[in-house]
């Protein structure tokens, strides 16, 4: 399973508050088969096999552009684990045990 921390910027909106956008994005994870979510403070956590990840960032990156957004810069970094299962509880409870 890979595990995506997605940052989705929408430019030139004339506001310094994004909340309405992120909202927005929140419903269109929602609407995504096969990923499950974590909306952060800075960023949105996707999980899930690495095709139906990468289809959520995408369905993310146009959610701005349907409100009439004219560019957008999205940040991604990805964890693709593949020699055992790995989830972002699994990763936060392997740290908590070594506190």
């Amino acid at each position: 399973m890979a595990i995506a921390e997605v940052t989705v910027l929408p430019v030139g909106t004339g506001s310094t508050s994004l909340s309405a956008y992120v909202a927005d994005m929140q419903r269109v994870l929602e609407s995504q088969d096969g990923v499950q979510f974590t909306l952060t403070s800075m960023s949105t956590i996707i999980e899930g096999p690495l095709d139906k990840v990468f289809a959520a960032i995408q369905a993310l990156h146009e959610s701005p552009f349907a409100q009439g957004v004219q560019r957008v810069s999205t940040s991604i970094k990805i964890d693709d684990r593949r020699d055992k299962e790995s989830s972002s509880e699994q990763k936060l409870r392997s740290v908590r045990e070594k506190l």
